[in-house]
């Protein structure tokens, strides 16, 4: 099984080179070039370090590209790319990543976001524990520990670097006179109370897929992985709060301590799967449907919260994009939760670049199927950058010979003139709306027969979830456009019109197949 050097680096990485694929291939004396597939569908993979994703595209028949290639269909990197980059790419490309997503990916960004939140809708957004900001909420947190200290109750608190990873630079505290006014980062209380495992404190990762962001898609990954401290877990105290391999549970932190078990079978070791922690609680009788119905809220509810920020920078990337056109980004996201004693999940981060090292063999078999399903998923076809040019080539002469375009009124025109330019107008307009039904329609059908382990969680089948959701939507578009421009208003408001009137369309998907353009 292929494996890179290391694991565990939840983060973005400079492209690495690799080797060239010979265009050529050896007959005797002569060479001859080999034929490019009619049809095929090309990756530029050459700026992830990971080679999972290179097994990954070979499997699903994509070429790969030479690195200055930029008419890939799919290009995947392991870091944040610019917006710059995302504006640039032809309406066939896809790139796997959004804008805007730091804003819940920087744990600093994420904690005032959710802040937000929290204020206007406190009930739906308590599973993420109290955080502060230094050092601009230093005097909240203060006061916080006076009032505690007041009512004779001692918390543990967690400090972790604003934009860290692998957990450097993670520690915690109890006497919190000694945290500085001044360093920039975050501090949350410590759930002491965790959900344990054989004795052992545990995370979850969690894999998500967002394939659009206007409209909103999340899928979630059925699978991922189980990832557990080293020591014994206690409470914390004043005697064991530098015992991280007992506190934390980042793979990279605790695959250093002498009692990492890289046990390969699937109830053993310090690494194990979330669909054999599943049917651990099958066999323990815990209800699993409200387990994963859970997981599956924190997650919707957490990216309801981006969802404004994504939208707008995407829009500010790719302008003029009509409703409903395929997204140019899409993201695989690593949640990484943690259950306390009552099985209610944490959120804890959002890893943007989660890591597809596969230093052991359940780091392969559950990374491989995320990317699989991924792909299939999100329908790269040959045939998309035929199509597009097509379509740039035939509005490039639209706009020379104004053919298809309607005429503009003059003041002289008579009844009739008016009339008919109406009845044009809303023709087009009822052909736009029918096209977006149909493309709406065909995206639904690929889905179904393509998830996989996969499984959608935003818009839910669920009436009653999703019209929660909606209002949670609205609640974040009115947090996120508060104090903002008026133009900027009335622009963000129409995604959400636009979503709903598309899901709750009153034409008839069978009639639509049959419709005329």
């Amino acid at each position: 099984m292929p494996s890179p050097p290391n694991e565990g680096e939840d983060q973005g990485a400079s492209p690495v080179n690799r080797p060239s694929v010979g265009s050529y291939r050896s007959s005797g004396k002569r060479k001859v070039r080999t034929k490019k597939k009619k049809g095929t569908i090309t990756a530029n993979v050459t700026a992830t370090k990971y080679e999972i994703v290179r097994i990954v595209i070979k499997e699903v028949d994509y070429i790969k590209t030479r690195e200055d290639d930029e008419t890939a269909n799919l290009i995947w990197n392991d870091s944040a790319v610019q917006h710059e980059k995302i504006a640039e790419l032809r309406n066939y490309q896809r790139i796997n990543h959004f804008p805007g997503m730091g804003e819940i990916c920087r744990k600093d960004c994420l904690a005032r976001n959710m802040s937000k939140m929290i204020k206007c809708q406190p009930q739906e957004y308590s599973f993420i524990p109290k955080t502060w900001i230094f050092p601009a909420e230093y005097t909240q947190f203060q006061n916080y520990v006076k009032e505690l200290r007041r009512k004779r109750k001692q918390k543990t608190f967690i400090v972790k670097p604003a934009n860290g990873a692998m957990g450097h630079g993670i520690s915690l505290i109890r006497n919190c006179e000694k945290l500085p006014a001044q360093e920039h980062f975050i501090v949350q209380e410590y759930l002491d109370k965790p959900f344990l495992m054989e004795g052992y404190k545990f995370d979850l990762r969690i894999y998500i897929l967002v394939t659009s962001c206007d409209p909103l898609r999340i899928f979630l990954y059925n699978d991922g992985l189980v990832r557990m401290g080293t020591e014994k877990y206690h409470a914390p105290s004043e005697a064991n709060l530098s015992q991280l391999y007992m506190h934390l549970t980042n793979y990279s932190v605790n695959k250093h301590n002498e009692n990492f078990e890289r046990d390969e079978t699937v109830d053993k070791g310090s690494k194990r799967s979330i669909s054999w922690f599943t049917e651990f609680l099958r066999t323990n009788d815990y209800d699993v449907a409200k387990f994963w119905g859970d997981v599956s809220e924190l997650v919707v509810k957490t990216i309801i919260v981006a969802e404004p920020h994504v939208l707008h920078a995407y829009r500010m990337c790719r302008p003029g994009q009509p409703p409903g056109s395929d997204s140019v980004c899409f993201e695989v996201l690593g949640f990484d939760i943690i259950l306390d004693r009552k099985l209610k999940p944490w959120l804890l981060e959002i890893n943007r670049a989660p890591s597809f090292g596969t230093d052991q063999k359940i780091d392969y078999d559950v990374k491989k199927g995320v990317l699989l399903n991924a792909l299939k998923l999100l329908n790269i076809r040959a045939s998309d950058k035929k199509r597009n040019l097509a379509q740039q080539k035939a509005e490039a002469q639209r706009r020379l010979y104004g053919h298809g375009s309607m005429k503009k009124l003059s003041a002289a025109s008579s009844d009739w003139e008016k009339q008919r330019h109406t009845l044009e107008r809303r023709r087009e307009e009822l052909k736009e709306r029918l096209a977006q039904v149909r493309k709406q329609i065909s995206r639904d059908e690929h889905e179904k027969q393509h998830l996989g382990n996969y499984r959608r969680i935003y818009p839910p089948d669920d009436k009653l979830l999703l019209e929660k959701y909606e209002s949670l939507l609205s609640a974040a578009f009115q947090t996120f456009l508060a104090g903002r421009a008026a133009s900027l208003q009335k622009e963000m408001n129409n995604p959400l019109k636009r979503m709903k009137a598309l899901r709750h369309s009153s034409v008839s998907p069978v009639l639509v197949l049959y419709l005329p353009v």
